[in-house]
């Protein structure tokens, strides 16, 4: 292994004591690259090290002063150690710095009972009602109730003596998780970058690999890594007939899949967000640049972990393939929700069939430390775990495996970005294989423009009901108060233009005029009283995010009945006007849709324009034909710059002129685009049709009771 980038990426091993005659131990650094958090408590004697020192990002809280075990001796000894890693996040257990990954602190009540520590007195609560009501009928006097003719003494329990307080097989979260899940706030790791991924990877003691890409349904495709496949040295199956399905590279057998969780933001039905995997597929294509026209892409799964949907094929795929299985992608994009969905538990029974030949890959065996080394580390700390890591894995990336079990406890999910700070691994299948969640990558930085109370916001946690905004000459849309898009009028026809947004986004939108919606982004003193969660001084770092023109064909998804076979049925080559519409995106919150109704004679102003279009038809005339062009250019939106326009422009092609939509948003930043999804026509709510009258009797009765005195005067 290369020496050069032993101590920078390298785990320094799990105990790094100063002398072995200490009673207390250093901070366990178990250095991952996602997580390289150093004690900060000031100390004469501690060895220097050659790994660099990395500050960790805070989000919501600030770090508290650095404490110690010594001031807490221990009453009694332990009948248990902590656990090695926390099962929530994956960090080690260390008892030194508080408000970190992996720290316990002692006096919790469930750490104590975990260990063993907890005193009789303190296990029993008076308030407990089983214990009130077992108490008070011990407390009975039965001989005297028998002198009375009252025998209870079959019913009351017996008089056991009293019992130690049972221990917990359940490790304890530490101290981070606990407060993540329980007060929703927390300190994130140093996000890894994509080289420390792939290190990590390259030390799988597996050779069956299979990287599961983890893309987020709100702002696909932008948590998209482009370069994954190439750094991981992946050869995504090509189209030809001939690729061979199966491709083993130094003594490896690396596949890759691609998963857009979250799926149930899309639509809210799973018939629905099945319609849309071509649409997916030739998004994801378009994103991966010149390779995505080469693959397949066979390889696209589109599941949500909260309502289940296609959860239980992808634990089946995962079972069936085994070997090492590895969660990739960014932070807050659903790895870890949808690892406990995929994770096959109970399955440590199994037994393959006879008849099958397996083609599982067990991973190679691994030196089990000595007892001497084991009684030598516990004499040093008698909480932390008694395990020596082998010299050959002093720089291991990858931590030890934890024991299997059929029910395995599951990392945490929470909306902190950051949460895992090291690699989580669970085995499944009694040595069959095992799934790995690795820590995020840092995904953007918008958050650090938020209020710290607005960050959680961000996030969008559930499928979005958005409400149809008009957007008309002069007026500009605003999310949070601190992103703005507005319509752009180049002449005195776009006046005309009537742009629809549909904000599929947590953050509020709002809308305004244009010079009261700069005032509000700008954070002006004069500024409308509107609501912006922009941190002060955002205001003077807004940007021009990118001019995109809106050019992308949705007239037959919003015309409805006019196209529709089953209805009037006219061709769109016939209409003469064109919808046009976007999906604007904005990194990790999600997308805004625009769409705008434009005449074919503003598309194409130029009278000559038309008269080509019209002599290339033949006799079907301009009409007939304005389809073509819309087909034949390259409809990805670019950037306005009217220079490059006039040196590109050919003679003799036509140059539609598109409407065109300005975003700005902090450092000119976060913002992105795709096709439009159409995702308004999916989640726009039903009308609600008024039924039938119910008809009055009124009439009916009174027409009764004059037949009836008719018939009666008769007679």
């Amino acid at each position: 292994m290369a020496p050069a980038r032993a101590l920078s990426s390298r785990w320094l091993g799990r105990v790094f004591n100063i002398e072995r005659s200490t009673p207390t131990s250093e901070l366990p650094l178990y250095l991952c690259p996602a997580f390289r958090s150093l004690s900060r408590e000031p100390f004469a004697g501690r060895r220097q090290c050659n790994a660099p020192r990395i500050q960790a990002r805070r989000l919501h809280t600030q770090p508290t002063e650095v404490t110690s075990t010594e001031s807490s001796p221990l009453t009694k000894q332990p009948t248990k150690t902590l656990p090695l890693q926390c099962h929530g996040c994956g960090a080690l257990s260390q008892t030194t710095v508080p408000n970190e990954a992996g720290y316990y602190d002692v006096s919790r009540k469930v750490v104590r009972q975990y260990l063993g520590l907890l005193e009789e007195k303190e296990h029993k609560r008076a308030s407990d009602p089983d214990q009130i009501i077992q108490k008070t009928l011990q407390a009975v006097d039965v001989d005297a109730l028998e002198r009375q003719g009252i025998n209870l003494r079959a019913l009351l329990p017996e008089r056991a003596p009293e019992q130690a307080a049972p221990t917990v097989d359940k490790p304890p979260l530490c101290d981070r998780c606990h407060t993540l899940i329980h007060h929703s706030a927390g300190n994130s790791i140093y996000h890894p970058s994509i080289e420390s991924l792939r290190d990590t990877i390259e030390e799988s003691p597996y050779k069956n690999n299979h990287v599961y890409h983890v893309l987020d349904a709100a702002d696909f495709p932008m948590s998209l890594l482009s370069r994954l496949h190439s750094l991981l040295d992946i050869t995504l199956r090509t189209q030809n007939r001939r690729a061979k399905p199966v491709k083993f590279q130094h003594g490896r057998r690396m596949d890759m899949s691609f998963i857009i969780s979250r799926s149930d933001l899309l639509a809210p039905k799973k018939e629905q967000v099945d319609s849309l995997m071509p649409y997916l597929k030739e998004t994801l294509r378009q994103a991966l640049g010149r390779v995505g026209g080469r693959i397949r892409l066979g390889n696209v799964h589109c599941v949500s972990a909260k309502r289940s949907w296609w959860t239980k094929e992808l634990k089946e795929e995962i079972w069936n393939r085994g070997g090492a299985g590895w969660m990739v992608g960014k932070a807050n994009v659903g790895k870890s929700q949808l690892f406990e969905a995929v994770f096959p538990k109970g399955r440590m029974d199994w037994e393959a069939p006879k008849h099958q030949i397996s083609v599982k890959v067990f991973p190679q065996s691994q030196p089990q430390p000595t007892s001497e080394q084991v009684a030598e580390e516990h004499d040093t700390n008698p909480l932390l775990p008694g395990r020596i890591v082998d010299p050959t894995e002093e720089f291991s990336l990858l931590p030890p495996p934890r024991p299997e079990t059929n029910y395995p406890e599951m990392p945490v999910v929470s909306s902190l970005p950051g949460t895992t700070a090291s690699p989580i691994r669970v085995p499944f299948g009694n040595g069959r294989g095992e799934l790995i969640d690795l820590p995020g990558l840092a995904r953007n930085e918008l958050e650090f423009h938020v209020l710290p109370e607005k960050r959680p916001d961000l996030i969008m946690k559930s499928r979005v009901l958005p409400e149809q905004q008009v957007l008309r000459p002069g007026q500009s849309l605003l999310l949070g108060g601190f992103i703005r898009l507005t319509p752009r009028n180049v002449g005195p026809q776009d006046d005309e233009l009537i742009f629809l947004a549909y904000a599929f986004t947590p953050i509020a939108p709002h809308l305004t005029a244009t010079n009261k919606a700069v005032a509000v982004q700008t954070q002006a003193e004069d500024a409308p009283n509107v609501e912006n969660i922009a941190v002060p001084g955002t205001g003077a770092k807004t940007r021009h995010a990118g001019a995109f023109q809106v050019r992308y064909d949705v007239t037959k998804a919003r015309t409805g009945p006019i196209t529709s076979k089953v209805a009037v049925g006219l061709k769109v080559d016939r209409l003469p006007y064109r919808v046009l519409g976007i999906d604007i995106l904005i990194e990790g919150c999600g997308w805004v849709e625009v769409a705008v109704q434009v005449r074919t004679k503003q598309l194409y102003p130029h009278p000559q324009d038309l008269r080509r279009v019209g002599a290339g038809a033949g006799e079907g005339g301009a009409s007939d034909t304005m389809e073509q062009p819309l087909q034949r250019l390259d409809l990805r939106p670019e950037p306005i710059n009217e220079e490059k326009k006039k040196e590109g422009k050919r003679e003799g092609e036509m140059q539609p002129k598109w409407p065109v939509i300005d975003v700005y948003s902090p450092e000119g930043k976060f913002i992105g685009y795709r096709p439009p999804m159409n995702a308004w026509v999916l989640n726009k709510p039903k009308k609600e049709t008024k039924s039938r009258p119910r008809k009055s009797m009124k009439g009916v009765k009174k027409m009764e009771k004059a037949m009836r005195r008719a018939k009666e005067s008769t007679e």
